[in-house]
C-alpha cells in the first residue's frame, strides 16, 4: 500500500508540475494577449482619428466645391453681361472681337472649374468609400477583440477550475 501511495504521490507530483507549466504557459499567453488588446485598441483609436482625419477632407472638400460653384456661377454671369453688351452695343467690331475673346477665355475658365468640380465630387466619393472601409474594419477589429477576450476568460476559467479540481 505504501509503495502504492509513493508512486500515486509522484504521479500527482508529476501532474501537478505539469499543470503548473500550461498555468504558467496560459499566464504568458494571457499578458500576450492583453499586449495585442491594447495594439488592437490603439490601432482602433489610429482608425477613429484617421476617420475624423476623412470627414474633415470631406468637409474641406465639399465647401471646395461650393465655392468653385459659386464662382462659376459668377463667371456664367459675367458671360450673360458680356454676351448682352456684345448684343446692345454693337459700336465697334473690335469690341466685339475683345468681348469674344474674353468670352471665349471665361468659357474655359469655366471648364476648367467644372472640371476641378468633377474631381473634387470624384475625391469625395473616394474619402467616404475610404471612412466606410475604415469603419468597417474597425467592425471588425472589435469583433476580433472581443473573440480574444472571451476566449481568453474561458481559457483563465478552464484552468482554475482544473487547478481547483486538483
Amino acid at each position: 500500500d505504501r509503495d502504492t501511495d509513493k508512486k500515486r504521490i509522484e504521479e500527482l507530483l508529476e501532474e501537478n508540475m505539469i499543470l503548473e507549466i500550461a498555468q504558467k504557459q496560459s499566464m504568458n499567453e494571457s499578458v500576450h494577449l492583453g499586449w495585442e488588446l491594447e495594439q488592437l485598441s490603439k490601432s482602433t483609436d489610429l482608425a477613429d482619428s484617421e476617420k475624423s482625419f476623412v470627414f474633415e477632407l470631406n468637409e474641406c472638400a465639399s465647401s471646395r466645391i461650393l465655392k468653385l460653384e459659386k464662382d462659376n456661377q459668377s463667371l456664367q454671369n459675367t458671360i450673360q453681361e458680356l454676351r448682352d453688351a456684345s448684343l446692345t452695343s454693337r459700336e465697334s467690331s473690335l469690341k466685339f472681337v475683345e468681348l469674344e475673346k474674353e468670352n471665349q477665355q471665361l468659357s474655359k475658365k469655366i471648364e476648367k472649374l467644372q472640371n476641378q468640380i468633377e474631381k473634387e465630387k470624384q475625391s469625395n466619393q473616394d474619402l467616404e468609400t475610404l471612412s466606410e472601409e475604415l469603419i468597417k474594419d474597425k467592425e471588425q477589429l472589435q469583433v476580433a477583440m472581443e473573440t480574444l477576450k472571451a476566449d481568453k476568460d474561458r481559457q483563465i476559467k478552464d484552468l482554475k477550475q482544473e487547478n481547483d479540481h486538483l
